[in-house]
Parts: structure tokens; C-alpha cells; sequence
């Protein structure tokens, strides 16, 4: 059968089909799924974005969230179904898609515009706004290579953010920025729906962001929509308890490498037991439970500070740790190569709930590395139960923390002297 597209395809799977292997550019269905180990990475999701909308977009990993943007850009075709836009469109899908690491900033604007299609006057007139977003300039000059993830981030968003299109597909793309620059995107992305009247699809992991910008969420689960509403709140419940019923493991893999620095590249963050099994289950508050960030350094630096924010599931920052407060000679020398940071996590302080640990790197008083606030190099957990070290602690009480904390009695009143 030809018709797949392109000559590339329609010759490889006549040279599969002639080994007697499989096409693998077959349609996928639920008939082959379930045979060949394929899946549909989106079944029968449909649904309509009017202009001016900011649509939300969320789901666990593997929902088929980036694969929606990947087909509604055109970087991918569906093998079923169509999408009818009208309008001009800026995807920010890969951080840096079209960047040359050897390129300096300024010629990869150039660059990276063209490939977004803008013209080379666009470019220019539109240049100078660029570079004041992304606050790059001392380094407009150098090649990107030597950026940190967040300047590099910062760059590749200002550019895609100037072009004018009616819709803009937004990936995942704010977590590598620090708290300013965030703001920043936010507002942006406010502007252009409010002022500018363009439409946003917003991908992210980031509830309170999504909580922020979006008016209409739609759900993704295994492929499938759950959920169209302009609820977002409900939206955003109904993601927490997916993920908390998943089973899957407590931790987070830097699998596509998006944040790197010579002073500390994260690897994996996970909880564990004091045997490093990674847990999978509800967490309970006489639970030993420790948090374990590993990752590598290249360029030692004591200022370097790794540790993580623990939220709420509303938001709320309850506590700041890293390694640093605690002052010890095996903590504070800067090591390089592979290392991992160990903590134990207080559950005997948390009540029944739904909690995120975010990543946190710093250097001491000059810059983040990955700022906490984004939530997106995070692990959501839940707690389940009330401290079984009192005796009279039945039901979780008023507050965020569930400390049992030591009274004593003493007979007589106080006595003024």
C-alpha cells in the first residue's frame, strides 16, 4: 500500500513487509496495540479552543500531553483524524530547537527567528525587545554553549514570545527560569491573551501556574481526554489524585538533559527508605523516608547549595532545606564528579495530605540554578494517617505541621519576683 506520506516511508515498510517483519509504519489501533506492545499515544481526543482562550493542558508523564502540541504544530502528522486552525503559530515545544551551540546568543536570535519563520526585518525591528526580555545582553555575544540552562531557556523563550502569531503552543519551558523570570513569562502570556487577543495552549506540570494563566482545562490520561471543563480548579484535583493513584515511583529523571550546569547537573531525585528503595506507596508519619538528589559536578564551588521547598498541594512553601545548613567538613568541600546529597524527610511533622518536593539549586547569594518555585523538578506525595507517637492524637488538627512537641508541669503558679 503506498500513500504514508513520504517516499522514505512508503520504501521502508515495503522492505520490512518483504522480510516478512512488521510495518512499522502501520496505523495503530486497538487491534495491533495490544498484540506488538504499540500503543495509541492519543486515542480519540477532541475538542475546540476558542480565540482568546489560554487552554491548560495537564496530565501525569506519558499522557500524550506533548504529543497533542507535537500534531496541533505539525512536527508530527496523526494517523487518524485533523486539525482545522485558522492563524499563525509559535510552538516553544524543545527548549533551544534550532539553536547552534557554537552560535553566540545574537546569532542564534537571527537564526532560530528565521527557523520560527520571521523575517530578517522582523528580526530586527523587533530585536532589541528580545534581548531586554530574556536579560542575556552581557552575553550576546558568547556562544551558547557556555549558557546556563536558565539563560538559555530565557533566549530561546523571548525569541518564540516576539513572533507574531495568533496561537502560541507553550511545552514545559518555565522551569529552568528563576522566580523574576517567570513572573516575566507569565505576564506575558496574560498580555497576550488579554490585550492581544492570541490563544495559548499551556503544557505543564506547574499547578499553581496553570491555576494562574488558564481559564480551560483539558485533561489527559493514557492517551485518552478525561476532562474538558472551565473548572480549574476541579481540573487540577482530579490531575492530583491520578497521579497518587498511579502506583508509580517517587522520583523525577532528568531524562532529557534540559537542566545542566558545570557547577551541578541534576540526575534523579527520589524518596526512599533507609535501605535506598525507592517508595511507591502512601507515605505514613512514623514512616523513615529520605530524600535522595543525585547528580554530577564538573566545576566544584563551595557556595553551592542543593536541597529542595516542600509546598503544599495549594501552593503553600512550608519549609527550605539544603545541604549547607549543616555545617560539616564532608558537606561544605566542593567534590566533582558523581555525588549524592541525603536528607531525611520530617514526616513526623506532616498532617494527611497531598505535598510536592521541589528541587532547589543555588549558588549562596549570586544566582539559582533551578528555582523551586517553578515546581516542575518535583515529586508529589501524600501522607496518610496522624502521628502515631501520641496517644491522644486521633484526627489530623488546625495547621499545616503535626508536631508532637514535649510539655512539661509543674505544680503552683508562676511566681513575680
Amino acid at each position: 500500500m503506498i500513500g504514508y506520506g513520504t517516499l522514505m516511508h512508503d520504501l521502508q515498510s515495503m522492505w520490512m513487509r518483504w522480510r516478512g517483519k512488521e510495518d512499522p509504519n502501520q496505523r495503530l489501533d486497538a487491534s495491533n496495540s495490544s498484540g506488538s506492545g504499540r500503543f495509541l499515544a492519543l486515542d480519540n481526543v477532541s475538542f475546540q479552543v476558542r480565540c482568546g482562550e489560554t487552554l491548560g493542558i495537564i496530565g501525569a508523564n506519558g499522557a500524550g500531553k506533548s504529543t497533542l502540541l507535537k500534531i496541533l504544530s505539525r512536527i508530527t502528522a496523526p494517523s487518524s483524524g485533523r486539525i482545522i486552525f485558522s492563524g499563525r503559530i509559535a510552538s516553544l515545544l524543545e527548549v533551544g530547537t534550532g539553536f547552534h551551540l557554537e552560535l553566540t546568543g545574537r546569532e542564534n536570535i537571527f537564526m532560530n527567528g528565521a527557523i520560527l519563520g520571521m523575517t530578517r526585518r522582523e528580526i530586527l525591528r523587533k530585536f532589541d525587545q528580545i534581548v531586554d526580555f530574556s536579560g542575556v545582553e552581557r552575553f550576546l555575544d558568547t556562544p551558547v554553549k557556555r549558557y546556563s540552562s536558565g539563560m538559555y531557556v530565557r533566549l530561546a523563550f523571548a525569541v518564540a514570545t516576539h513572533l507574531d502569531a495568533e496561537i502560541l503552543l507553550v511545552d514545559e519551558v518555565l522551569a529552568v527560569g528563576d522566580t523574576e523570570f517567570q513572573k516575566k513569562c507569565l505576564g506575558r502570556m496574560r498580555n497576550a491573551t488579554q490585550n492581544e487577543g492570541r490563544t495559548v495552549l499551556f503544557v505543564s506540570h506547574n499547578m499553581e501556574a496553570v491555576q494562574r494563566i488558564c481559564n480551560r482545562i483539558v485533561l489527559l490520561e493514557h492517551g485518552t481526554m478525561q476532562l474538558d471543563t472551565d473548572h480549574v480548579s476541579e481540573a487540577i484535583n482530579r490531575y492530583s489524585g491520578m497521579v497518587l493513584r498511579s502506583g508509580e515511583p517517587y522520583q523525577w529523571t532528568n531524562e532529557t538533559g534540559l537542566y545542566r550546569d558545570p557547577l551541578f547537573t541534576p540526575i534523579q531525585i527520589r524518596l526512599t527508605d533507609a535501605q535506598h528503595n525507592t517508595l511507591t506507596e502512601l507515605i505514613h508519619p512514623d514512616d523513615d523516608v529520605y530524600v535522595e538528589i543525585e547528580g554530577t559536578i564538573e566545576q566544584p564551588d563551595s557556595s553551592l547549595g542543593v536541597g529542595y521547598v516542600l509546598f503544599t498541594e495549594g501552593g503553600v512553601a512550608l519549609f527550605t532545606t539544603s545541604q549547607h545548613d549543616t555545617i560539616s567538613e564532608k558537606v561544605s568541600n566542593p567534590v566533582t564528579g558523581s555525588v549524592t546529597f541525603i536528607s531525611k524527610l520530617p514526616t513526623h511533622w506532616l498532617h494527611t495530605g497531598v505535598y510536592t518536593l521541589s528541587l532547589y539549586v543555588h549558588q549562596y547569594r549570586v544566582r539559582n540554578l533551578i528555582d523551586p518555585s517553578g515546581q516542575t523538578v518535583r515529586i508529589t506525595f501524600r501522607v496518610e494517617g496522624v502521628p502515631g507517637h501520641s496517644p491522644y492524637w486521633e484526627q489530623p488538627r488546625l495547621g499545616y505541621f503535626a508536631p508532637v512537641i514535649p510539655w512539661t508541669v509543674t505544680e503552683g503558679g508562676f511566681k513575680l519576683s
